[in-house]
């Protein structure tokens, strides 16, 4: 027992430190790693990760509202589609059949792979769009990034970033702060949902959240000291791979 848990223990500090490195990728690495390692079907390592995901959002959340200001007014309008897409969304997670969520997640994970190795290779021109959209637009973020966190148990955050970036002209520093507001709630609703369908398993899933807690910020402070760029863009590609390998053997 205390063996297993440090082994778990471990594994979370691993996931945390990567989630820290590349920004992206410690819940997201997580679900497949579980599937792999434990056996787990899709749903069950999808819940089982978002026991690491939950207090690292919150603490990520907690820390940028130290030192940023966050539009409320927006992050409400946001918030409430957030949490309704999320609980509906999970709810079919929960349901459907396992091999279908595994290669929606899969193609999932390749698309965002692809997403960030583009805006990397592009370095750092902005996304150039006509098109602004006025603020009564906004919950339909929050609600496209609410489905992504419930349906994935990943992606809340990544989906309403550059959204907002692209078609609200919110500077990156807003839109990340609107994200973490947005899917704080969100996380949590998904957390219970799965756990309330009997998808979570919390003797691997608490030590991992334990590990990622206390590495994470070690990973941040690593990538300011290694070309952060380039191991971005061999994450990426790492991520195809096992995107493509989640299809085939899935």
């Amino acid at each position: 027992m205390f063996f297993s848990c440090l082994v778990n223990f471990l594994l979370g500090g691993v996931l945390g430190a990567m989630g820290g490195l590349f920004g992206i990728g410690g819940g997201l690495i997580a679900i497949p790693v579980l599937g792999y390692l434990y056996g787990m079907d899709q749903q069950l390592a999808q819940g089982t990760a978002l026991v690491m995901i939950v207090p690292n959002v919150v603490i990520a959340f907690w820390r940028y509202k130290q030192r940023n200001r966050i539009e409320w007014s927006a992050a409400a309008m946001m918030c409430g589609p957030a949490v309704v897409a999320t609980y509906f969304s999970a709810r079919l997670a929960t349901v459907m059949d396992a091999r279908k969520l595994h290669f929606c997640f899969a193609l999932f994970m390749g698309l965002l792979a692809l997403y960030y190795l583009w805006t990397l290779l592009r370095g750092k021109r902005e996304m150039q769009t006509s098109l602004r959209l006025g603020r009564r637009y906004i919950p339909l973020v929050g609600l496209s990034a609410g489905a992504s966190a419930g349906f994935f148990s990943v992606g809340g955050a990544i989906v309403a970033v550059p959204l907002l970036t692209a078609f609200f002209g919110a500077t990156q520093t807003a839109a990340q702060g609107l994200g973490l507001a947005m899917v704080t709630p969100g996380t949590l609703v998904a957390l219970w949902t799965y756990a309330h369908a009997g998808h979570v398993d919390w003797t691997v899933g608490i030590p991992m959240a334990l590990g990622g807690v206390l590495s994470i910020s070690w990973g941040v402070a690593l990538a300011h000291h290694l070309p952060e760029r380039r191991l971005r863009i061999l994450f990426c590609g790492a991520l195809l791979l096992l995107s493509l390998w989640m299809m085939i053997a899935g």
